[in-house]
């Protein structure tokens, strides 16, 4: 059957992750090319995903296959596992757009994701390979283009929610809608599921979080990530989460500009994981930026799912806001329904410093009690923290590092701060001047050409310097190897250690 459309995820996994990339960084299933095929495929349009990530294609391997796939449009969707992966991963994607381009593709090429939807007039005018942008999650805009003659220009200017040019001048059409509340069970109706790659069975070729397996390879695949809610209430400066959510044509857009959530219904929910739990899936994600957060929805989904006796078989994470995670009651009904692990956004060990950032998130809450009521719920907690805050210097970082140290959970995360695009840091430092990546892969957290944000204390050099440091010190720490290994075993500590002896290059850093 031909395609009216094929979603690619691109790849450019050892760009990312370098080292890490061959054993302990995650494969995630493409979630936003699961879900715009799914919803293409429920009015009518035959689509397909072509897993550049999973299949690590080369480029000269992908390009061919595009070709002889022979959609009408072919769809880049340009997401990822971090926040920062929309525009990470342009890179492996602009570079398979320009091979296609090379080799005489005349089929229309569109981008959707973050970056796009941040700068998607700056992306029309610097990607000559790209015909096409979407403007936001692109939901109806892809019914629309899949609709008519995508070739014919004047078409074109009734879609709402793209950018494309006219006379080689980048141009916005009117923007253009997400998905309502009470149309999300209906426009987004699941996950195109049975059009991902595999090897022997589905979901073979994507594999978990390395500590949400309990630091474990073989409990890492098959595995998957779904959401239950789209979207964030909240307006953190450096987060561009909702910026798939824009309703404007402003050159820039800032996230914090259109915070709005939306929710799937409980049924919609069970019935996808009852899907994943037939294909073998135990090991899942759940995506959504704030999980436990309205307990409208999450509680009736944990009783569902308690109920039915699935959380005995699953193992899940979620995030949470650290004032968010409710009583004891509400913490023992989110582990019986399988969520064994929260990651919670601490940020930065400075009180003042987190109170800025996240806009009051963290006001008069204990950190250290919220950690020990979770764990004393059966929950492990992997604490994430950000390097390079505004007001950063090296005795507030210090303190950040400390406090994770104290803290000491059974997972760890910490970046450089980024002003990623779709951000209020993005636009702030534009405004400013301050001077920001020149590359997509500039703004990769763990790659080689990484370049965080300044403070006014420090270089970005100096923030990366301490955040590597701060990632060796806390997974060298004898408190946190003792930890696991109560916890999960010396198997655990030996596969960390490892992890360890995995150093990464950064250009910054390297002495010319």
């Amino acid at each position: 059957m031909s395609l009216d459309v094929l979603f690619i995820n691109p790849g450019n996994h050892r760009s990312v992750y370098q080292g890490l990339s061959d054993d302990y960084s995650a494969i995630e299933p493409p979630t936003w090319a699961l879900l715009l095929a799914e919803s293409v495929r429920s009015v009518g349009f035959s689509p397909g995903i072509l897993d550049v990530n999973a299949e690590q294609m080369t480029i000269s391997d992908a390009a061919p296959e595009v070709l002889t796939l022979a959609p009408r449009l072919i769809c880049f969707v340009v997401y990822g596992q971090n926040p920062n992966s929309g525009t990470v991963n342009m890179a492996g994607a602009v570079e398979l757009s320009e091979e296609l381009k090379r080799i005489g593709n005349s089929i229309p090429i569109c981008f959707v994701g973050s970056h796009v939807s941040a700068l998607p007039l700056k992306v029309l005018e610097e990607e000559s390979s790209i015909d096409i942008v979407l403007c936001n999650e692109g939901v109806y805009a892809l019914r629309a283009l899949l609709s008519i003659d995508i070739h014919d220009r004047d078409s074109l200017v009734n879609v709402r929610g793209i950018g494309f040019r006219i006379n080689g001048n980048p141009s916005l059409t009117e923007p253009g809608s997400i998905v309502p509340q009470n149309r999300m069970d209906v426009d987004l109706p699941g996950y195109a599921w049975d059009l991902l790659p595999y090897k022997q069975k589905p979901l073979d070729l994507y594999r978990a979080h390395f500590w949400h397996a309990g630091y474990d390879h073989n409990k890492r695949t098959p595995f998957a990530a779904i959401y239950t809610s789209l979207g964030c209430a909240f307006r953190c400066n450096f987060c561009m989460i909702n910026i798939l959510n824009r309703s404007d044509n402003n050159s820039i857009g800032v996230a914090g500009d259109y915070n709005t959530m939306r929710f799937w219904s409980v049924e919609f929910v069970v019935k996808e994981i009852e899907k994943l739990m037939e294909y073998g899936v135990e090991t899942l994600r759940i995506s959504d930026e704030m999980f436990l957060l309205n307990k409208k929805y999450f509680k009736p989904l944990c009783t569902a799912l308690r109920d039915k006796g699935y959380g005995k078989r699953l193992r899940m994470w979620a995030y949470s806001r650290v004032d968010t995670i409710g009583d004891d009651s509400t913490l023992q009904l989110v582990r019986d329904a399988g969520v064994l692990w929260l990651a919670l956004g601490i940020e930065s060990g400075n009180r003042s410093i987190r109170l800025e950032v996240s806009k009051g998130k963290f006001k008069d809450i204990d950190i250290r009690e919220v950690i020990k009521k979770i764990e004393s719920a059966g929950i492990a907690v992997i604490g994430n923290y950000l390097f390079g805050l505004p007001g950063d210097n090296q005795k507030t970082m210090q303190e950040t590092l400390d406090l994770s140290l104290e803290l000491c959970t059974l997972a760890w995360n910490g970046y450089p701060v980024m002003a990623l695009p779709g951000s209020e840091l993005y636009k702030t430092a534009l405004d400013s001047g301050v001077p920001l990546p020149d590359s997509y892969l500039g703004y990769s957290f763990l790659g080689y050409d990484t370049v965080p944000l300044p403070t006014e204390h420090l270089t970005p050099g100096q923030v990366l310097e301490f955040r590597d440091r701060a990632y060796m010190a806390y997974h060298s720490s004898d408190k946190f190897l003792a930890k696991v290994s109560e916890r999960l075993g010396d198997t655990a500590v030996h596969n960390i250690k490892n992890m360890t002896k995995v150093r990464l290059r950064r250009r910054l850093l390297e002495v010319n």
